[in-house]
């Protein structure tokens, strides 16, 4: 395969960018470019920073740089990988970018470095879509849910649910097949409550709000009729002046957001026009917005005056309110006591702080994103698949519990079997029949096994298993019946093809030679026959 490079850092003026490259010559190329300072280095070390200067062909410096050669498979893409620190700023970036390419590296295309550790088997399906997650992060609770899912937390779940229903398929055909040891009634009950649970757990972690609210942040909204203190309780929960304040009615006339962070989830705090009976046709403007805000918050602040009595504006608020909803009485540093005829969710006073730290917990609390556990499902491809699973698993409790036969719910959990590998395909890299066994338990849809014969890329994998290695272990496959695809990996050459069919394999990854071959057309002409 050729080897790419990139600017991996942002665009823009900065202190540091990096210039990465991936592949055969990652090596070479960086060695070619690359003085060390000082005393003269035979061998880079792998994993260690080095000081010197980036040279272009005629040996002129380009810039003062750090340089690190991460050899494979110790490195993102389980390739050789260098990476050279020059200063940010674009002009040195690209002058370096332009030396690695003349010394034969070729542009990477967008998200290629992440594709090959995909096809390296460094991450799989999950992970590959957590690390966009990672760089895509509005707060710190959504980067810790893709941080989470980046190091496999989704594909363990997902794993755990595959094989659960692995095992309830497995009680169903040993039932079918030994009808006289097997008591089929109590099977009966028992797949059907584990599909339920199954499902429950499936849907626990597919909350497609707590799943938006950390992808775009919660939307939180003031409402209220006015002078009842919205604009200073916004001034109060985000801790500055950022909305006008004044003893006016009607001085806010449009929504005016502000964001701010509680315990690490974006709230977009929204204050909005007093609702009343518009005086004049911008306040009306006002108003309206105010109520197309409220509509689409997550969460609705109506705030009351504890001050004073309620009013019609105030009445007709609570009428309207469902259970987005946060009574908030405001003001409570001047109230004499209750506001009769109101049951609120929280007393707090804008002007002196009373409580709303208070409120600002309440919020957080409201919102139903408290800390995700592992595994909780944040894409909305993963909610689909994941609740597509869950009615399919139910349609299968239902079914035995109407008294449909067991080979028919078997139809519903393949069904939800499929739909999670569809979502989510998870694969792991093995050397044993241990290994491969310990990977199925996990739910995995394929495994790469290798190596064939010794490369760099794949040298974690050692020893070298050979013809006779894939033999045994698809010959201890077929003992134990595990049927999961198995593709041999690792220094496997188009005129291998036909020996190692000859082992049971399911497959052969051979991309890196049949294009490193002299003739790509005819090497891919050979794999497909």
């Amino acid at each position: 395969m050729s080897t790419i490079a990139a600017i991996a850092t942002a665009r823009g003026e900065g202190g540091i960018a990096i210039v990465r490259v991936s592949g055969g010559e990652a090596e070479r190329i960086l060695t070619q470019a690359f003085r060390p300072a000082g005393k003269s280095i035979k061998a880079l070390e792998s994993h260690r920073l080095y000081f010197g200067r980036l040279l272009d062909a005629d040996g002129r410096a380009i810039d003062e740089v750090m340089a690190v050669l991460m050899r494979a498979p110790r490195s993102y893409t389980r390739e050789d990988v260098a990476e050279i620190h020059c200063h940010g700023g674009g002009a040195a970036a690209n002058q370096a970018l332009r030396r690695v390419i003349e010394l034969g590296a070729v542009p990477a295309g967008p998200g290629e470095f992440t594709r090959r550790a995909f096809e390296n088997g460094r991450i799989d399906l999950s992970e590959a879509e957590a690390v966009m997650g990672v760089v895509s992060a509005g707060s710190a609770a959504a980067l810790r849910a893709s941080v989470r899912e980046l190091e496999g937390g989704v594909s363990r779940f997902i794993g755990g649910c595959r094989a659960s229903l692995t095992a309830l398929l497995s009680l169903i055909e040993a039932s079918n097949d030994f009808p006289e040891e097997i008591d089929e009634p109590a099977t009966a009950r028992k797949v059907a409550s584990e599909a339920r649970a199954i499902a429950d757990r499936l849907l626990s972690h597919a909350d497609e709000k707590a799943a938006r609210i950390l992808r775009e942040g919660l939307s939180v909204v003031l409402a209220g009729r006015p002078n009842v203190g919205k604009s200073s309780l916004m001034n109060a929960l985000t801790g500055s002046e950022r909305a006008i304040v004044t003893d006016v009615p009607g001085t806010t006339r449009d929504v005016l957001t502000e964001s701010l962070s509680l315990d690490g989830v974006r709230v977009d705090l929204s204050d909005t026009a007093g609702q009343r009976e518009a005086a004049d046709r911008v306040e009306m403007i006002g108003v309206e917005r105010a109520r197309a805000a409220q509509k689409n918050a997550d969460i609705v602040l109506i705030v009351l005056d504890a001050s004073e009595g309620l009013t019609e504006e105030d009445r007709a608020l609570l009428a309207g309110r469902d259970e987005r909803c946060v009574v908030v009485l405001n003001k409570d540093d001047l109230s004499s006591g209750e506001l009769p005829g109101v049951e609120a969710d929280i007393r707090v006073s804008a002007r002196t702080g009373e409580g709303v730290a208070e409120l600002a917990a309440l919020i957080r609390r409201k919102a139903g994103a408290a800390a995700l556990s592992e595994g909780m499902l944040t894409r909305a491809r993963h909610i689909a698949c994941a609740r597509e699973a869950a009615a399919a698993l139910a349609r299968a409790a239902q079914g035995i519990e109407d008294g449909a036969p067991l080979d028919m719910a078997s139809v519903d959990l393949w069904e939800a079997r499929r739909l999670l590998g569809n979502g989510f395909i998870i694969g792991g890299t093995a050397n044993t029949l241990d290994d491969i066994v310990w990977h199925a338990r996990q739910g995995a849809d394929y495994i790469g096994c290798g190596p064939f014969r010794f490369t760099e890329t794949k040298k974690n994998l050692a020893p070298v298993l050979g013809l006779e290695g894939y033999r045994q272990i698809m010959a201890g496959l077929r003992e134990l019946d595990i049927r999961l695809p198995v593709v041999a990996i690792g220094g496997i050459r188009p005129d291998d093809l036909p020996d190692l069919a000859s082992t049971g394999v399911n497959g052969v990854a051979v991309s890196g030679s049949v294009l490193g071959s002299d003739d790509p057309v005819a090497a891919m002409a050979r794999l497909v026959r």
